[in-house]
């Protein structure tokens, strides 16, 4: 059984309500973060850059669906489906994150991949 990944689910959460300052409120000044897409991978070494890729997807209806969970030491790790427009999966993202000795996000790493699911749909 999975272990509730306690801190990138909430940071999941608030992203998708649109609470991006609340969400930072989980992460980090000094972040260092990898979002691996389709194409091409967004990086950065603090909080700023973060906000700034979360601020460009401008208004956004997605939900990260949690899957799977687990914990391992100071690591968590989330996997999940996007959906959008609460209908449409439109793919599936394997999360990790590195919590640091005050709670928050030190490093963050997901990839997203729209065509392989590593748990069939139903």
């Amino acid at each position: 059984m999975s272990t509730p990944s306690v801190t990138l689910t909430r940071y999941y959460e608030h992203v998708d309500a649109g609470e991006i300052e609340t969400a930072m409120t989980l992460v980090a000044p000094d972040v260092t973060f990898a979002i691996v897409l389709p194409g091409h991978a967004v990086r950065g070494t603090d909080r700023s850059g973060l906000v700034d890729y979360l601020s460009r997807r401008g208004e956004v209806v997605r939900r990260h669906v949690p899957l799977r969970t687990a914990v391992a030491g100071d690591l968590e790790f989330v996997y999940g489906a996007v959906v959008e427009d609460d209908t449409t999966a439109t793919g599936n993202f394997l999360a990790a994150v590195r919590i640091n000795e005050d709670g928050l996000i030190a490093a963050y790493e997901v990839a997203f991949d729209p065509d392989h699911a590593l748990i069939p749909a139903h």
